[in-house]
């Protein structure tokens, strides 16, 4: 198998595949969520052991996916 091809080679590139970005941020979004409340059941645990920034992490994770929604929503807006 040759590594480098030539230009009259290659094949067409293919065309990009159309994907709904909103369903893979939100199932990132609801799987932050369901950690978070799970964390919250155990949260004296959690205190006790010095783990408490777990909770800090899905917030964060979950803020983030936030700002992914808003980012997805405005950039698919149609252009004049």
């Amino acid at each position: 198998m040759r590594i480098w091809l030539s230009e009259d080679e290659r094949r067409p590139d293919p065309e990009p595949v159309a994907m709904d970005d909103r369903a893979a941020v939100l199932a990132g979004l609801v799987l932050w969520v369901l950690v978070l409340g799970g964390l919250l059941l155990f949260v004296g645990a959690l205190v006790e052991s010095g783990h408490v920034w777990w909770l800090w992490t899905c917030l964060v994770g979950i803020g983030l996916g936030l700002v992914g929604l808003v980012y997805i929503h405005f950039r698919r807006r149609p252009r004049d």
